[in-house]
């Protein structure tokens, strides 16, 4: 049995189904149905059904932004593959108006001896309590809250507290912040594969590949709505469209002598 090396996800919305395809070497590999409106919870059922009927197990989970949470970074992780998931603040903070943002996490000094954040003012955030939230799939995350001592004369206090959802008055309040640690290493780790040249080719190809594979579909085969109603008939009628597009895909692959190439190449700045 051969180790297949990449899994590609997309998701396209549809109304009533969140139709969801595995990717790999340009072909559809895998396919299913969720009646989830968001990409989140599609993920972990989606490998499971996926391991359960093929014969090999995909070393790398290559998804979007909209499959980050840190149940699926841990689910990834001890099921023995990698993820390669693109964080969902990975485009906004590259921004200048994220960068510029004090009130932020990301733009405090983090001293992981103290536990302690650092803010624009120099003063310290310390973890002053823990709980557990849990999930709407039952997941339950340790939420480590961080809270600065006082926040009173602080020049940087309207920029730094914001939110109008307390009842505590303004000039009362001190910064705090809610953060998983477990989501913050697991999305540290995360971000540093992405952004590697491999990691980079393979969201490259994710965005070609997965989601070209809905474009083609669209556009290509013209094909606009669902013909029947009931999950059943629609994964029946999204098997043959991709079984349609498979065929299609090898024949161009053919004529181009392309077949045995798996990944597009990462083109570099001269």
């Amino acid at each position: 049995m051969r180790m297949k090396e990449d899994a590609m996800l997309n998701g396209q919305l549809k109304p009533a189904y969140n139709l969801q395809r595995g990717v790999d070497s340009e072909y559809v590999t895998w396919l299913n149905i969720f009646p989830a409106p968001t990409d989140t919870t599609t993920l972990i059922p989606f490998l499971k059904d996926m391991e359960n009927h093929l014969t090999f197990k995909y070393k790398n989970i290559v998804a979007d932004a909209g499959y980050e949470s840190e149940e699926n970074y841990i689910f990834i992780e001890t099921n023995e593959q990698i993820a390669y998931i693109k964080p969902q603040n990975y485009e906004l903070s590259k921004t200048k108006k994220f960068r510029n943002d004090i009130s932020r996490r990301e733009n405090m000094d983090y001293n992981p001896e103290s536990d302690s954040y650092t803010c624009r003012n120099g003063k310290q955030l310390t973890a002053v309590s823990q709980n557990t939230r849990k999930t709407a799939t039952g997941y339950r995350r340790e939420i480590t809250i961080y809270e600065c001592d006082s926040c009173d004369s602080c020049p940087y206090k309207k920029d730094c507290i914001k939110g109008n959802n307390c009842m505590t008055a303004f000039e009362d309040r001190n910064k705090k912040l809610s953060v998983s640690r477990k989501m913050e290493e697991k999305r540290a780790e995360c971000l540093e594969r992405i952004t590697s040249d491999y990691g980079t080719q393979l969201r490259m190809n994710r965005s070609i590949q997965a989601e070209g594979s809905f474009a083609n579909v669209k556009e290509n085969m013209n094909f606009r709505r669902y013909l029947y109603r009931g999950k059943e008939n629609v994964l029946a009628q999204s098997i043959l469209l991709a079984i349609g597009y498979d065929i299609n895909k090898l024949h161009h692959k053919i004529v181009a002598k392309r077949t045995g190439k798996h990944l597009f190449k990462l083109k570099k700045a001269s």
